[in-house]
């Protein structure tokens, strides 16, 4: 009411009504604005998807009649997809292994793989029992990895129509397969490729091989779960469809195409035969058996080292006790001679003042032995060598940590990567875990890590320290 008691034009009552009535009113024309873009924006991706379908393919691979081979099919897809499906996720556990061998839950010194988060995690802490799982496992890795090139390279051979399909997506569903080949693809040439550079030490590409192997083992694998998920089915039937002694024994002249296939492996104008299945199968597998012979010495040892064509070379100091084989040489990380001579100290750290010891000091406390090898993430690894020096328990005891639950490994290169190290309590307390000061009966040479390294039991090589200066033990 106004002051003569007349109703107002305008209560506030009414103002807000008009108010929410006119936000609905724009509400209801901003949804039926949004509904029109939505659908002219769905009929233009319909008008181009109908448009690539009609739009013939490009020249060259694009084409179906440009792959002729007669023994592409889903049969012989299926054989290297089989070798594949066995030995891939063996080489994915056997990597985790190795991650896992780091303890890289002791902190960014053993892990140094950026912004991991989840895909960081491991199940256990490394043991130190058998002392060769180490030398076990990443042998294995990087063996198998090798053998199985010719298989990867064979099993995109047999697909590479698929790669070239016309037109590229054809729908959602399509696109998501697609995109999970472009992963699977893309991930096994990043693994096998970088993983083959860094058994030859030749570090080319950008980044840390450590980073870069990590990250391309993860997207591979859940790529590969992806295609066996969708092709499980299908290769199941395709090694179904044909008795495989029958077809390792069809001679050329019977070599025929297989029946045409829903994912067009087969040639539409296959060209006459020039080599059999069996022919094909067998060249595979001797190339798988030839890298086999000319991997696995470098891990295995003994007479088949001398057969070990791949693994690193110039790396061997030569004969006598320290004639066994290293990555690291004193010079090519910056050590100096003068720093390793008679003004070197261990300063061993823990509970109460750190104590500083000579060489000398360190030989006249109790010595053990223990013959362990040395083997590295490349996958080479030496013979048991025999060395000798104080334990690491009894380094903790005289530190005044006993029971210390780990310990801090630092060297006198310069800092940098594995320039330091932490192991846990059960690498410090297994007997066989020194702080080596001999090798084989000899003073360590400069290249093996004298004055003093660490050396554990299935321990990977670089995480055994050498040009040892300083532990500090904790609990």
């Amino acid at each position: 009411m106004d002051r003569d008691g007349r109703p107002h034009p305008n209560p506030p009552g009414g103002r807000t009504g008009a108010r929410r009535e006119r936000l609905r009113q724009h509400l209801r024309q901003a949804r039926a604005a949004t509904a029109r873009l939505a659908g002219r924006a769905a009929a233009s991706a319909r008008a181009v998807a109908l448009r690539v379908r009609r739009t013939p393919p490009p020249p060259g691979p694009f084409r179906p009649g440009f792959w002729r081979s007669p023994l592409r099919g889903p049969w012989l897809t299926s054989v290297f997809g089989l070798v594949l499906l066995a030995g891939l996720p063996l080489i994915f556990v056997t990597g985790l292994l190795s991650y896992a061998a780091y303890n890289p839950g002791l902190g960014p010194l053993n892990d140094q793989t950026p912004d991991k988060g989840i895909l960081g995690f491991y199940l256990f802490d490394w043991p130190t029992h058998p002392y060769w799982l180490y030398r076990l496992t990443q042998g294995v890795h990087v063996t198998l990895g090798v053998a199985l090139v010719p298989v990867l390279l064979a099993k995109l051979w047999s697909v590479i129509p698929r790669l070239f399909a016309w037109p590229p997506v054809r729908g959602v569903a399509h696109g998501l397969e697609r995109l999970s080949l472009l992963l699977l693809v893309g991930g096994a040439g990043l693994e096998f490729v970088t993983g083959i550079l860094n058994i030859q030490l030749l570090y080319v590409f950008p980044g840390s091989f450590y980073t870069l192997h990590f990250y391309g083992a993860w997207v591979f694998i859940a790529a590969f779960a992806v295609h066996v998920a969708l092709k499980l089915g299908r290769m199941t039937r395709a090694l179904r469809s044909r008795v495989p002694a029958a077809e390792l024994r069809t001679g050329l002249a019977a070599t025929r195409p297989e029946p045409p296939d829903p994912d067009h492996l087969v040639a539409a104008a296959p060209r006459p035969p020039t080599m059999t299945r069996r022919g094909a199968v067998g060249m595979v597998g001797a190339g798988s058996l030839l890298l086999l012979v000319v991997t696995a010495g470098q891990s295995i040892g003994g007479r088949l080292r001398a057969s070990a064509l791949l693994a690193p070379h110039g790396r061997d100091p030569g004969s006598g006790p320290d004639g066994f084989q290293i990555n690291k040489t004193a010079a090519a990380v910056g050590i100096t001679r003068a720093q390793l001579g008679p003004s070197w100290r261990l300063e061993v750290r823990g509970h109460g003042p750190a104590l500083i010891l000579t060489r000398a000091q360190l030989l006249a406390l109790p010595q053990h032995a223990a013959a362990l090898p040395i083997a590295c993430v490349e996958g080479w690894s030496t013979a048991d060598q025999h060395w000798s020096g104080p334990r690491l328990t009894d380094l903790a005891a005289l530190a005044g940590l006993p029971h210390s639950g780990s310990v801090l490994v630092e060297s006198v290169q310069p800092p940098g990567p594995y320039s330091s190290v932490v192991l846990r309590g059960n690498q410090i307390h297994d007997h066989r875990a020194l702080l080596a000061l001999r090798v084989n009966g000899a003073d360590l040479s400069i290249d093996h890590g004298f004055p003093a390294r660490v050396i554990v039991p299935a321990n990977p090589g670089v995480n055994n320290t050498k040009w040892v200066h300083r532990l500090t033990f904790r609990t």
